[in-house]
């Protein structure tokens, strides 16, 4: 089968945009072999920040998250936050990503995600048997790390800019819903 994308292709910013917009079911049509092998670390955490993205452009929290088996480099789920989208407490980019993988062994993936995870997530990530975690954001928000390195994960941090001030500009224009995606609503009342 022919596909798009393979060892020839630029992986510029519009082609890292297509794969994350692309559901992850179709990326086999999208993306050869040779081309997964040759995603690095650095464009995986991108396409989780095109993500992010596409959840502020939503309306939502700019988080977003992307696995990938190790040994082939395919992109085997990815998701962004839909808090505020589709009214779900807990609809954060890694539990979006973890849910489009389905039931696979975590335990030889990778997860990229563009903020460091919030306790739930960490939880997630840990409980499913994660072999990495990146973080691509521990300017605005961390804390969460040591205990994914003390539960055997390696944790790895590959700040992105892009992520990073798009994760503030969100901050500081909706405090209210960042607090929530933190914290519940009952933490808005509190304030």
């Amino acid at each position: 089968m022919k596909t798009l994308f393979n060892k020839q292709t630029k992986k510029n910013e519009e082609v890292l945009n297509t794969i994350a917009h692309m559901p992850t079911k179709n990326l086999d049509v999208l993306m050869a072999d040779e081309f997964s092998l040759g995603l690095t670390d650095t464009e995986c955490m991108r396409i989780a920040v095109l993500l992010a993205k596409k959840s502020y452009d939503e309306g939502g929290c700019p988080i977003g998250a992307v696995i990938i088996d190790n040994n082939s480099r395919k992109i085997v789920g990815k998701g962004h936050n839909t808090l505020v989208q589709e009214d779900h407490p807990y609809n954060h980019g890694e539990t979006s990503a973890i849910r489009d993988a389905g039931r696979i062994d975590f335990s030889q993936t990778t997860i990229f995600t563009t903020l460091s995870p919030c306790d739930v997530c960490a939880t997630l990530i840990y409980m499913r048997g994660f072999n990495r975690v990146v973080v691509g954001d521990i300017t605005n928000a961390s804390g969460n790390e040591t205990l994914l390195r003390d539960k055997n994960i390696m944790v790895s941090i590959l700040e992105d800019q892009q992520g990073i001030e798009l994760y503030k500009q969100f901050r500081s224009e909706k405090p209210d819903q960042d607090l929530e995606d933190w914290q519940g609503l009952s933490a808005l009342s509190n304030k």
